[in-house]
């Protein structure tokens, strides 16, 4: 699957995308979020206020709570702001 982040995530991270093979137990986006968490510093510092956190499955916007299921792409970003 691939994880693509934006914005400050990204620059936390320090990459735009990675490709992970997710266990089959990660069923949601929220577990998707936990399990990353757990790949490095950077990225448990990154997803450490999921209520700043918004979410794309193929492109789709969902909640966290989203199931995942055969995704390809899991975008994972701040808030939108536009103006």
């Amino acid at each position: 699957m691939k994880i693509l982040y934006f914005a400050w995530v990204r620059e936390r991270i320090g990459t735009g995308e990675e490709d992970v093979e997710v266990p089959a137990t990660v069923t949601t986006v929220a577990q998707l979020i936990d399990w990353l968490a757990m790949r490095s510093d950077a990225h448990a510092a990154a997803f450490a206020d999921r209520d700043r956190l918004r979410a794309a499955v193929d492109q789709a916007f969902v909640s966290l709570d989203a199931p995942i299921g055969a995704a390809r792409e899991v975008a994972i970003f701040p808030p939108v702001t536009g103006g």
